[in-house]
């Protein structure tokens, strides 16, 4: 890892002065709390707009960039639906189902996450778009003035994109899609995953089709959507944590990693029959991150179906 110079530091700090860049650091107030949680949060992140915006609840949208007409207006119905109901809607500014979710969203707010530094705007042609996103929105950015994005640093910005949201919705996504890379990060960082499904025949269907098989959420309308990630907002689980902290049992706060009694406890109430995730807590009497945590753990084992309305059952 290499050390900056107060020279290279100075020139930074220039360049962010003339775009109207801040630099926040992990563990200020405005750095935004969801992305504090994650296990490899950037200790800084150049953020520029209405930073205003990064203090609403969050949910990702993206898909293929080479995406159909239905893809583009169903996207642009959800972003837009989500803004209205008091969501700010995140991507990554790519062409496609990202430029469309933006679009759909700027009077209600956006933000943009970007793979390289906010005087390198990729693809060249949205610098319209991400000035026009600016003025209710924001642009986040980990990476330094000058920093060209190159095709690794797209992963990188996709764990950011998740890491910012209460969940991912991907619209269309070919079998190796970036957007599924968002997907993993999402589940790794226990954020809700949601699918819209599409033709067999197409293979811009064929990651959205795979992920609702593994148990991601299918969307065929926004409220879908809403009704898993309303009780998350309404319960304000949304901590700002202090880098590295511990628990009482000696982990990071950031695992939420549950005891073996709490598991178990967690599982036994789960059954057949549709229960609310609201109950679960009260009646486990365990923190809302152990117990999502526990549902992410039987979601992944192909254990766990999700129902509207915040309800879950064990296949």
């Amino acid at each position: 890892m290499k050390i900056c110079s107060q020279a290279e530091a100075e020139r930074e700090m220039a360049a962010a002065n003339k775009l109207g860049v801040d630099f926040v650091a992990l563990g200020e107030t405005a750095y935004p709390a969801r992305l504090q949680m994650i296990d490899d949060a950037p200790p800084l992140i150049a953020v520029r707009g209405h930073t205003v915006v990064l203090t609403q609840p969050m949910v990702a949208v993206v898909g293929s960039r080479n995406a159909s007409g239905a893809g583009l207006k169903f996207t642009q119905q959800i972003a837009r639906e989500l803004g209205e109901a008091g969501f700010a809607v995140t991507s990554g500014l790519a062409r496609g189902i990202d430029a469309a979710a933006h679009h759909a969203s700027l009077a209600t707010g956006t933000v943009a996450v970007l793979a390289g530094g906010h005087d390198h705007i990729y693809p060249p042609e949205h610098i319209t778009l991400l000035e026009a996103i600016l003025p209710s929105g924001a642009a986040i950015s980990e990476m330094p003035f000058g920093w060209e994005p190159r095709a690794r640093d797209f992963p990188r910005r996709n764990r950011l994109i998740s890491g910012l949201s209460l969940g991912v919705v991907i619209v269309e996504a070919a079998k190796r899609s970036g957007s599924l890379i968002t997907a993993r990060f999402a589940l790794e960082q226990g954020r809700e995953v949601f699918a819209v499904p599409g033709s067999p025949l197409d293979p811009r269907a064929e990651g959205t089709n795979g992920l609702i098989k593994q148990g991601a959420t299918p969307v065929t309308e926004t409220a879908d959507i809403i009704s898993v990630l309303r009780p998350i907002v309404e319960q304000k689980e949304m901590p700002v944590r202090e880098p590295q902290s511990t628990s009482p049992e000696g982990g990071t706060a950031e695992t939420a990693e549950p005891a073996p009694d709490e598991r178990a406890r967690i599982i036994n109430l789960l059954g057949p029959a549709p229960v609310q995730i609201d109950d679960l807590i009260r009646l486990s009497k365990s923190s809302p991150a152990v117990v999502r945590m526990v549902l992410l753990e039987l979601d992944i084992a192909g254990r766990l179906e999700r129902h509207g309305g915040g309800l879950v059952s064990l296949c």
